[in-house]
């Protein structure tokens, strides 16, 4: 019997010591808002009704330079793989429904790899990178749990999207009694209950990416009369609200992971997938320009914040290093304490972002487009940009901004130069193109596009797949017809 304890005190101390393991691995949680501009919050236009986010960002990081993609799917694709979409066949366009378009299966992408690192990894919302076959979703990719949707537009009560057939699902089966039900509302439930049944002896990954605030633009009415009557345009009004419903989502999931006690190891990030639509329900990127699509400023330079109090040593700042949204993933493999990746385009922010030093990024690729014949690369502070942009190519300020003496602002693409230089330092609004004076800047920094150029994977670019249609699952978007 003492033979017999002494082994089992071993294996007792071995267990505890594995979830002590375990335990130390910060939990991630990711929030990716979808649409949400530059100035769409209550800490840069205090018009806006965003008190959970900004209380979240100030008492951790605002990332000032944090850059993502100009649209939806290129940036989950780089989330997701730590790759440029243009090295992913991705560049071009979003997935589109009854397209064989997916995020390439050739490495593991960022859930594969936590879970290998002993995460559990879930996902609650928005998918947006391919459903066409079924080893291209969710819980095929590396996720335990999907409750959300494949596609990008869609209806936030009645979950019908592309040509009006029904796209939601618990896991791989269809979900219908989502129908009548807000998505911010089911998705911060979900994610509230996935953290309440959570053993907190093992790391979490959460990505909860929301359908808010991509249009249509629909939220209960309460949140427009409780928090946005004073804005007089409707569309603008009704934005505000499902900026401020989501707010209330995100202080919903955060409560939680305090009570759980899973605050304390806790790092998150929110940010957006791309700037906001200028053209939709007056979304802002004030005072960048330009638009979602746009490799302007406003297109790509994402709100963003980090809020991990326990964690940073440094927390309550603005930082104003670089970073792009394919780095997330070597940064978060390293906190979880995995090895360095190969293959990918992404650089861990890890021991600056706790520390708030200097950052390793230096340049980064906005977007290489073969089909637009548009490019543009950052670096330090010089932007260089390629091609004939199309717009929204000016400087939109919201409806509630009456007194900005700068109003609404459209370039021509047509008459603009075949490359435009900026030095962001000075003048983060691109507004004076100074290539003319920076010859050799403007050199080498072709040079450097032009070496890019060279791997880029074409774009995938399918014709639209008629077995796709929905007809063929009973009214439903599904796998299978790929």
């Amino acid at each position: 019997m003492l033979k017999y304890q002494g082994m089992l005190i071993p294996l007792v101390l071995a267990g505890l010591a594995a979830r002590a393991v375990l335990a130390s691995k910060p939990h991630i949680v990711v929030i990716l808002a979808d649409d949400l501009g530059f100035s769409d919050v209550g800490w840069r236009n205090p018009a806006l009704h965003t008190p959970t986010l900004d209380r979240l960002a100030r008492e951790g990081v605002i990332l000032n330079q944090s850059y993502v993609q100009p649209s939806c799917s290129p940036s989950r694709a780089a989330l997701m793989s730590g790759r440029y979409p243009f090295h992913l066949g991705m560049q071009h366009r979003v997935v589109s429904a009854a397209h064989a378009q997916f995020l390439p299966d050739d490495q593991p992408i960022l859930p594969q790899t936590l879970k290998s690192l002993g995460y559990a990894t879930h996902i609650v919302g928005k998918w947006h990178l391919g459903f066409c076959n079924w080893k291209y979703t969710p819980t095929y990719r590396g996720f335990d749990t999907f409750y959300g949707f494949y596609n990008a537009l869609e209806d936030y009560f009645n979950h019908t999207g592309h040509a009006d057939a029904y796209d939601f699902r618990d896991g791989t089966e269809v979900d219908w009694t989502a129908v009548g039900h807000y998505s911010t509302h089911l998705f911060a439930d979900r994610a509230v209950s996935i953290i309440r049944n959570h053993n907190p002896s093992q790391p979490l990954f959460l990505y909860l990416s929301f359908q808010a605030v991509h249009g249509p633009l629909q939220v209960p009415q309460y949140y427009r009369e409780q928090y946005c009557s004073h804005i007089n345009d409707t569309d603008r009004q009704i934005k505000c609200g499902m900026i401020a419903a989501m707010d209330e989502a995100v202080a919903n999931v955060t409560h939680v992971l305090e009570q759980q006690g899973l605050a304390d190891n806790t790092f998150l990030l929110f940010s957006t997938d791309n700037g906001g639509p200028v053209n939709e329900g007056g979304s802002s990127n004030w005072p960048l320009r330009g638009s979602k699509t746009t490799i302007w400023e406003g297109g790509t330079r994402a709100v963003a914040f980090m809020h991990a109090p326990n964690l940073l040593q440094k927390s309550g700042y603005t930082y104003d290093e670089l970073i792009h949204v394919v780095d997330w993933y070597p940064t978060f493999v390293e906190a979880a304490g995995g090895s360095s990746l190969s293959n990918i385009d992404g650089v861990s922010q890890w021991h600056n972002l706790v520390r708030g030093s200097h950052g390793p990024r230096t340049e980064f690729i906005y977007n290489i487009d073969e089909v637009y014949n548009t490019s543009a690369i950052r670096q330090g502070r010089f932007k260089l940009v390629q091609g004939h942009l199309t717009g929204p190519n000016g400087w939109f300020p919201p409806p509630e901004m009456t007194n900005e003496t700068t109003t609404k602002v459209h370039t021509n693409h047509n008459n603009e130069p075949a490359y435009q230089l900026f030095n962001l330092n000075r003048d983060p609004e691109e507004r004076n193109d100074i290539l003319d004076t920076h010859h050799e800047v403007f050199q080498q920094m072709k040079a450097r596009l032009d070496e890019y150029r060279k791997s880029l994977v074409p774009a995938n670019l399918p014709s639209r797949s008629h077995q796709a249609d929905p007809s063929n699952f009973h009214g439903v978007w599904s796998p299978g017809w790929c």
